[in-house]
């Protein structure tokens, strides 16, 4: 691949000479700030005709934000530019400008209805009205969608509701529909985590079809939390961190799976130093017999003092068993004990509330969402755990709330310093100081935290880092549930690293970032006809960039 002329692909050379001169998207000197926060600096973001194109990052990065802009459901801040084609388009971007220029999205969810059958989901917002009556000519509108179908090679029955399709036809379903206005040899799709749902050999098919769509001439923005999927099947690969492109069109040829992750997370948190352990013999929780996703009969120990971190690779059952031992999410089965406490985790009998009562704090990966109340105050928040219901309404005590936060700001270094400040107006570092702070203030037995410094700055690493030894040296047990293998290696006594639901590898002693994330990916499984076989194939396509 030559990085120094990306768009001499053998499709683009049979296209239109101005096919040949422009780039399929062309995205400059965008940004992106909401109130006091930069989601975005300055991206640059280049796409050839017949490309497939990875987009890699950490949740937090401004993936998600990025392609609200290029779908206009956010405006850029002033300055930016987006060119399709070389059409440079109106901002904020308008759905008809969109739809004219071939541009859509496959999200995750897939966005279907269930209740429609296949062909009214393809057709969704694309029915033609007769002149006269401004009738939807059913008939006409299904043979259309069987039309897309067999153009995609995928003959569904289009009188079968969505609701009934396994995943793999639901993906089809939603391609079907994305590439409806593309014109022959033109297009670009945005494949947002749209393999996430799909099973190994639903994968291989998916990008088979991938691959018949980028000989056609289109282009194709793949992002992906499974780096070892972006390595095998894409052409190039730029790399977001905290907003900012720091590596842009780097050919996937040269780059591994161990590499893409240096990108992602940098290297910010070397000057936090591996410290003395503060494991005690004495144990403070054992989990038993846990089955929660791909993770079937989990036996777990963990001692006061020690922090255990958990990681691996995406869909291996890491993240579910973070969730189910801070009783965010209900298991299959299984028993945690901890605090003199016996908890079913799945939730058979008992309530989120004894978690609490067991002193079990969760500090979830999505803290918008389910982590902080975007519309209480800083104080609000840091109590909320310890406020209890009196009568039918809330009564609390402002010197005790007063005095614990301020206890709390200080100790975990919260700016502004303000206690009546709504959350939502803080930075998102200091959004998660608020959230940790607000499981610490009551002393847990027991600390999960899933990603606990993903998308905060240096300064707020910082801070988190050390209020969770500080926990682990007053004897808390701590549980860390990340991909950040510099957090795993800094931060914990013990790693075990999962796969396919089963723990694959223990590791202890003097931890390195490098060996954990050789944990993670060398070991794992590339079985036959999986993506690196397409990408064998993509190398003989038309769609390769040579």
């Amino acid at each position: 691949m030559n990085k120094e002329a990306p768009f001499a692909s053998a499709h683009s050379q049979t296209g239109p000479p101005d096919a040949v001169r422009h780039p399929r998207l062309e995205v400059e000197a965008l940004s992106k700030t909401f109130g006091t926060t930069r989601a975005l600096r300055d991206v640059q973001l280049e796409l050839a005709p017949g490309e497939l194109h990875g987009l890699v990052g950490q949740n937090g990065c401004g993936k998600s934000t990025l392609v609200k802009i290029l779908t206009g459901v956010y405006a850029p801040d002033p300055g930016a530019s987006i060119t399709v084609d070389g059409q440079r388009f109106a901002l904020p971007v308008h759905p008809m400008q969109q739809r004219e220029a071939g541009v859509s999205v496959v999200h995750q969810s897939n966005s279907l209805v269930d209740h429609l059958t296949v062909w009214e989901n393809v057709r969704l917002g694309h029915y033609r009205a007769g002149r006269v009556l401004r009738r939807v000519n059913r008939r006409a509108e299904q043979r259309a969608a069987e039309q897309i179908l067999d153009r995609l090679s995928c003959p569904l029955d289009a009188d079968q509701p969505v609701g009934h399709l396994s995943a793999e036809d639901r993906a089809v379903v939603a391609i079907a529909r994305a590439v409806q206005d593309h014109r022959p040899g033109g297009g670009l799709i945005v494949f947002d985590e749209t393999t996430r749902a799909l099973g190994r050999p639903a994968r291989t098919r998916f990008f088979q079809m991938v691959r018949s769509l980028v000989e056609e001439g289109t282009s194709i923005l793949l992002i992906s939390h499974q780096l070892e999927e972006v390595v095998e099947v894409t052409d190039r690969v730029t790399v977001l961190r905290d907003g900012t492109v720091v590596e842009a069109g780097l050919s996937t040829p040269e780059v591994d799976e161990v590499a893409l992750t240096r990108m992602m997370l940098g290297r910010h948190l070397v000057t936090h130093e591996r410290v003395g352990s503060h494991v005690r013999d004495e144990g403070v929780a054992s989990v038993r017999g846990l089955s929660v996703g791909p993770v079937t009969g989990l036996d777990l120990d963990i001692r006061r003092g020690e922090i255990l971190g958990v990681t691996g690779l995406v869909g291996s059952g890491f993240a579910e068993v973070a969730e189910a031992l801070g009783g965010a999410r209900t298991a299959q089965a299984g028993m945690l004990s901890v605090g003199g406490h016996d908890l079913a985790l799945d939730r058979k009998r008992g309530c989120t509330r004894d978690f609490i009562d067991a002193g079990v704090a969760f500090v979830p990966e999505r803290r918008l969402e389910a982590g902080v109340a975007g519309e209480l105050s800083v104080a609000e928040n840091m109590t909320l755990p310890r406020i209890r219901r009196r009568s039918r309404r809330l009564h609390t005590d402002s010197v005790w709330q007063a005095e614990e936060t301020a206890t709390m700001i200080a100790k975990l270094d919260v700016r502004p310093s303000d206690p009546d400040a709504p959350i939502h107006t803080l930075s998102g570092g200091n959004q998660q100081k608020v959230l940790l702070a607000k499981w610490l203030a009551g002393v847990p037995n027991l600390l999960v935290l899933h990603e606990p410094t993903q998308a905060v700055d240096v300064g707020a690493r910082h801070s988190i880092i050390d209020a969770i030894r500080e926990a682990a040296s007053d004897g808390c047990g701590i549980v860390v549930a990340s991909i950040d293998p510099v957090d795993l290696a800094v931060l914990c006594d013990r790693v075990v690293v999962f796969r396919d639901g089963q723990i694959a590898k223990e590791l202890s002693g003097e931890l390195e970032p490098d060996t954990i994330v050789r944990a993670v990916f060398d070991d794992a499984p590339r079985p036959q006809g999986e993506p690196r076989e397409v990408r064998q194939e993509l190398a003989q396509g038309k769609g390769r960039i040579d």
